[in-house]
């Protein structure tokens, strides 16, 4: 049995490798949002969708041949007290032209409440074709305790969405925006 005892430089060697493994996992962790960002940016993962201006929506070719159904679904986390829900639950397009469609969104609550929606297109390939020029999710929203409020969405597919895409859907998910929302009574 041997008990020889590490040498101190051994030791220091040792600790240097190890600050080293956790300074480069630390690195790793913090390069992972960014990295899957662009992942999702390149291949539509995660059901993003695009932002554009108004003039380039407009400018768009549309096309007058196709029709793609869009559908529309609203939901809340459960902490959040509001309901969300689509106005019109499903709609047809062409391709190209700028569409808008309104949710409501209302505070159950007594209290004032900050939100923010975070959207999410399926099938995950059309999301690559989905832009919106204006949306409430663009900013967290307040609504005082029992406000309701109707909030737009202005959107245009791009006219190159594959053909055998015809059905798209259009999600949005409330969530809590303000640090102590879920420590206020309901």
């Amino acid at each position: 049995m041997n008990t020889s005892k590490p040498s101190p430089a051994a030791n220091r060697r040792l600790i240097g490798r190890l600050a080293l493994v956790v300074v480069a996992m630390f690195g790793f962790g913090y390069a992972l949002v960014p990295i899957y960002r662009v992942f999702c940016d390149i291949t539509g993962l995660n059901g993003k969708t695009g932002r554009l201006e108004t003039a380039e929506a407009l400018s768009r070719e549309v096309d007058e041949h196709r029709l793609v159904t869009v559908e529309f679904t609203g939901s809340v986390n459960s902490g959040l007290p509001w309901r969300l829900e689509p106005v019109v639950k499903r709609i047809r397009v062409h391709p190209g032209q700028l569409t808008e469609v309104d949710f409501y969104a209302e505070n159950l609550s007594a209290h004032e409440r900050l939100g923010q929606a975070v959207p999410s297109v399926a099938p995950a390939e059309a999301s690559k074709y989905f832009f919106k020029t204006e949306c409430f999710c663009f900013t967290s929203q307040t609504l005082a305790g029992g406000e309701g409020r109707t909030m737009p969405v202005r959107f245009v597919i791009d006219a190159r969405l594959p053909d055998h895409i015809r059905t798209l859907t259009l999600s949005y998910t409330f969530f809590g925006a303000d640090a102590g929302w879920k420590a206020k009574p309901g």
